[in-house]
């Protein structure tokens, strides 16, 4: 081969070789660069967040879909509520559930206090820009940065700022309670970007959906709050940043909001066609019939119903003949949620899977539904019933077992395949087939029949305490009880006050109790409060069951994880598997529809959101 040839190909691979080292050290300084400043490789301001996918919304939405745009505002609207309060401190463990109404609602609104971001409730789970008018963060989601609103102030005028921010996850951190105390327990560093920015980098304990619980966070005033007594039930008038203030206090009885004129962000896309009426009071009601004719009568002016009955036979009064209320039904395309008997696993007669199934079956879902609902209700066999996230007709595929792993030899073939279903009674209280397959189980669990007593080993009778807070509650554990008699299993019922319940709740101390659990189309971390093994000894949890299993731990891990929608949903699917597979409840029942009563001078937008009516978007129509 020529010699120049040979020249100009060793000199064609240096000059291929300099390129390539070029190429790399750039590369490495803009890695660098990027470790240094923590930019990561797409983190432009944006206006919204979703936990999957992409949001709905553009950047130049006017308003939700689901509000009346140019709805006239004031007027007055009066809510009622059974309990009592003493308390306007939403944020501590003392009195947490006897905290006045409308400070923190999920119902009512946030009346007080604004968030970094407003949730939309016609999306399984986004958020747009209140406080923050615009977020950044990577692929990764390992930060998220808030770009404060420059409008944002708090009620007494002064602006709202990143030490605020700063300021109020540390108060919460110290001296909150759960889930507000655990917000930085997933943070690495917390830090002051520029004029009006708050980071928050995350450690590798985060998941997805924790950007957007650090989003949905409230935010207090660094200069109005007394940090020494944070941690007290106060009924000091509390300065937010939101559009209602504290107007008038009645310990227990009422609490009055009136709109704040000057409201910041009255204006804002994510908030126009909301907080609407001038004032807002929340009437408190010892018991729920006392309520009712209090609606009847015109004191209070909405009346969301829960019983298919009443709903059909209760609503002949005059106000209702005269067209002066009106009965409204919503359809929401939500899952179904779980209300049940749960039997709290801290007691040790609890910890016995085979008696928790055996005790399941012997609810009588047909007796109940026939006898005392006119046939109204549809059994509730799934957590996420009517969604795709349900279990029921799906068998598990490669991808959900894959995510169980060994956990799919612990879980019923029945519930893997998708075709498990409770067993339909002959609406006796006494089916025989079914009672012979629940003693079957509870004999696997230790217990037998002995002089018509359902007894252990130990010849020790299968006695609890039924707790429920209500006359509803109450029927549907005498039934039960009824039920279990046929057994011989001694359950007996405890109806205690609104206070006591809190008490007794939220310090464990029962042994069954009617919890529902919400189902949303984006579980997240809320399934880490209602079953984890973390939640479980922690004071105001929501793991009433007492769960301590690293299986479910595993599995929820999965959920909090998933990038894409397919893995996802099987990691939903499967967590709902082993939910109803360990019988930490007795599914009882659901409806399809919500029912809502309402002053004829109360109106509601013609849109119905994803989650099904949203209140804060109604308006007083006498308003002109």
């Amino acid at each position: 081969m020529p010699v120049n040839v040979l020249v100009c190909r060793d000199s064609y691979k240096r000059r291929q070789q300099e390129a390539g080292l070029r190429a790399l050290f750039l590369g490495l300084i803009s890695l660098l660069a990027a470790l240094g400043t923590g930019v990561a490789a797409r983190a432009e301001p944006v206006h919204r967040i979703a936990m999957h996918g992409q949001p709905a919304l553009p950047a130049d939405f006017k308003s939700f879909p689901y509000v009346k745009p140019d709805v006239k505002k004031g007027g007055r609207v009066a809510y009622g509520v059974v309990g009592t309060f003493d308390n306007l401190n939403p944020f501590i463990l003392k009195s947490m559930r006897t905290t006045a109404r409308g400070m923190l609602d999920p119902e009512y609104g946030n009346l007080v206090y604004d968030s970094l971001m407003q949730r939309s409730r016609d999306e399984a789970f986004s958020l747009y820009g209140l406080l923050a008018e615009t977020v950044e963060y990577d692929d990764d989601r390992s930060f998220i940065q808030f770009n404060l609103n420059p409008k944002a102030k708090w009620a007494d005028g002064q602006p709202v700022t990143p030490e605020d921010v700063i300021f109020t996850f540390e108060l919460f951190r110290d001296k909150g309670r759960e889930p507000f105390s655990t917000r930085l327990a997933k943070v690495e560093k917390m830090e002051k970007v520029g004029e009006r920015s708050v980071r928050f980098t995350f450690n590798d304990q985060a998941d997805r959906e924790y950007p957007l619980l650090i989003a949905m966070t409230p935010i207090l005033p660094k200069h109005a709050t007394d940090v020494a007594t944070f941690d007290q039930t106060t009924l000091k008038f509390p300065l937010g940043s939101g559009p209602y203030r504290v107007a008038e206090v009645k310990p227990g009885e009422r609490i009055v909001y009136k709109r704040n004129p000057d409201y910041w962000a009255k204006d804002l896309p994510s908030k126009i066609g909301f907080d609407n009426y001038d004032e807002i009071s929340v009437e408190y009601f010892l018991q729920d019939s006392s309520l009712f004719e209090a609606f009847k009568k015109g004191v209070v002016d909405i009346y969301p119903e829960g019983s298919p009955t009443k709903w059909t036979r209760s609503y002949d009064f005059p106000a209702v003949q005269s067209g002066n209320v009106i009965k409204d039904t919503f359809t929401p395309k939500t899952p179904s949620g779980m209300l049940g008997f749960v039997f709290n696993t801290r007691r040790p007669m609890f910890a016995n899977i085979k008696l928790r199934q055996g005790l399941a079956l012997v609810f009588d879902f047909e007796w109940v539904n026939k006898n005392l609902f006119d046939n109204a209700y549809t059994r509730t066999q799934s957590f996420w019933q009517n969604s795709t996230l349900s279990y029921l007709g799906v068998a598990a595929d490669d991808r959900e077992l894959g995510l169980m792993g060994d956990i799919r030899n612990r879980i019923n073939p029945a519930i893997l395949d998708g075709t498990y279903r409770l067993p339909v009674t002959d609406a006796s209280g006494r089916d025989r087939n079914v009672l012979r397959e629940a003693v079957t189980l509870l004999r696997e669990a230790g217990y037998s029949i002995k002089d018509g007593k359902m007894i252990n080993e130990k010849g020790e009778p299968l006695a609890f305490e039924i707790m429920t807070q209500n006359e509803g509650q109450e029927k549907l554990a005498l039934a039960y009880q009824r039920f279990l008699a046929a057994l011989g299993i001694t359950a007996s019922v405890r109806t205690v006050d609104d206070s006591q319940y809190q008490q007794r709740s939220q310090s464990f101390d029962y042994d069954v109790i009617i919890k529902s659990f919400p189902s949303t189309l984006s579980p997240g971390i809320e399934q880490v409060r209602r079953w984890s093994s973390e939640a479980r000894d922690r004071q105001g949890s929501e793991n009433f069951a007492g769960v301590a299993d690293k299986d479910v731990d595993r599995l929820i891990n999965n959920i909090l994880q998933a990038r894409t929608t397919e893995d996802f949903v099987a990691a939903v699917r499967a967590h709902d598997r082993l939910l109803i597979n360990n019988s930490y409840l007795v599914p009882l029942y659901h409806a399809a529809a919500q029912w809502v009563a309402r002053a004829k001078h109360i109106g509601r937008p013609s849109v119905v959101p994803l989650y099904g009516y949203q209140l804060p978007a109604w308006w007083d129509e006498t308003v002109q």
